[in-house]
């Protein structure tokens, strides 16, 4: 976690990001993929709209995670406005890994607090880093976002279980339409059509 937050602090200073943009988006919107995702829009000369669009995109399934969680942490009334904050794909994972309810809040609580406290550490530290060095760009930091997904991705494309098929095939769709949009549509657009046969995929399984 430490290494994504130094990578979205340089990617997002490279992009042209402030300093103080690129902890803004650490500190309120907390999900790596998104804010990934945004910072690379940004790089790639497209608006806020289509770079926002893309984010809220990649942050649905937080708001999925949130509806299993709700009845297991039992946060009631003013307290889940900010228990919301943490609800991203490691608190969860720990959170459902545990074999009770007490150890499941314990486990998505000190998830939550110690990743946050470091990803929000490392981005500052990635963008002041950045934002000293004459000409970022040099170093090819605009690819820290792309390999960070794939990196990401790649234990699941190259897992041998019966659903990496699937995966494989979805990945492989939203790469074409994501290359076959690009030369006539804004950047930011790409991305969005990408989950086009995602969600084609995904409609055809059976229940």
């Amino acid at each position: 976690m430490g290494l994504s937050g130094l990578a979205f602090g340089a990617a997002a200073v490279t992009a042209g990001l402030s300093v103080a943009q690129a902890c803004v988006l650490s500190l309120f919107a907390f999900t790596g993929a998104s804010q990934f995702a945004l910072a690379g829009v940004v790089a790639g000369g497209g608006n806020l709209v289509a770079g926002t669009a893309g984010a809220l995109l990649l942050g649905v399934r937080n708001s999925l995670y949130g509806l299993r969680l709700a009845d297991l942490l039992g946060v009631r009334g003013w307290r889940r406005v900010p228990v919301a904050q943490g609800v991203i794909d490691e608190t969860t994972a720990v959170a459902l890994a545990q074999p009770d309810e007490e150890s499941a809040r314990t486990g998505f609580f000190v998830t939550f607090v110690s990743l946050y406290l470091t990803w929000n550490a490392t981005t500052l530290l990635g963008a002041v880093g950045t934002s000293r060095v004459a000409d970022p760009a040099v170093f090819g930091l605009d690819a820290v976002g792309p390999a960070t997904f794939l990196a990401i991705l790649w234990p699941r494309l190259t897992a041998k279980d019966p659903e990496t098929r699937t995966l494989r095939a979805s990945a492989a769709g939203g790469v074409a339409v994501a290359l076959a949009a690009t030369p006539f549509v804004p950047p930011g657009v790409p991305v969005l059509l990408a989950a086009v046969p995602v969600l084609a995929l995904v409609l055809r399984r059976p229940r």
